[in-house]
């Protein structure tokens, strides 16, 4: 019988040992990370509103808030007569590009809609 001695594989230069420490601690660079992650997100957050019109009616603009946001037909309703009786509602608030989105999807519903950053 006869054993064959596999060879040990070099080291890639990214590869760290045992014996090799880390550079920083990395649970300080991650709350570091994540808290400038957090900071950024928050500085691009944008509103979608709705805005009344004299063409669509309440139950359309529940139907259509309903169907792109998926939610609740109370809170449909709630955001439509907000529409209705103070001429808007802040009906998401996102990451500018998935507004961007909903706004394209409420204008193709026949819905006026806008966006405006987040303070």
């Amino acid at each position: 019988m006869s054993t064959t001695n596999t060879p040990e594989l070099p080291l890639q230069p990214w590869t760290m040992t045992d014996d090799d420490p880390p550079t920083t601690d990395p649970s300080r660079e991650e709350k570091r990370e994540s808290s400038v992650a957090l900071d950024e997100q928050l500085d691009h957050l944008w509103k979608v509103i709705v805005w009344n019109d004299p063409v669509n009616l309440m139950s359309y603009v529940v139907y259509v808030i309903q169907k792109l946001f998926g939610y609740s037909i109370e809170k449909a309703t709630k955001m439509m007569l907000e529409v209705h009786n103070d001429g808007k509602s802040i009906v998401k608030i996102t990451e500018r590009e998935k507004g961007e989105r909903y706004i394209a999807s409420l204008h193709s519903f026949g819905l006026q809609a806008t966006m405006e950053k987040e303070r």
